[in-house]
């Protein structure tokens, strides 16, 4: 494999709701993708993130069981809703950034 995508650390599912009209309804689709971290990169379903551009990964849970979780990049923040726990997602992307040291 190649040196960017060649061991998968973590990964975590997070979702896309859509609204479309058709028809005059109202739809929402709901789409599941992934997060996955790698040794020097994290990939979602349409960006790839160098990890040194990858300043923090924060979490806010709503009552029930989603919550959103926060990519700050070089490029912004990025939002992401998942509906399981992401600590372990967080702490190996924390693993990897301290001892990176970057």
């Amino acid at each position: 494999m190649n040196e960017i995508h060649d061991h998968i650390i973590s990964t975590i599912s997070y979702f896309q709701i859509k609204r479309i009209i058709k028809l005059n309804k109202q739809k929402y689709i709901k789409t599941e993708h992934h997060i996955t971290l790698y040794k020097n990169n994290i990939l979602t379903s349409t960006n790839q993130f160098n990890l040194k551009n990858v300043y923090d990964i924060s979490y806010k849970s709503f009552s029930g069981r989603t919550g959103l979780l926060y990519l700050h990049t070089n490029q912004g923040v990025f939002t992401y809703e998942v509906d399981s726990d992401p600590s372990c997602f967080i702490n190996e992307y924390k693993k990897l950034k301290y001892k990176k040291g970057t």
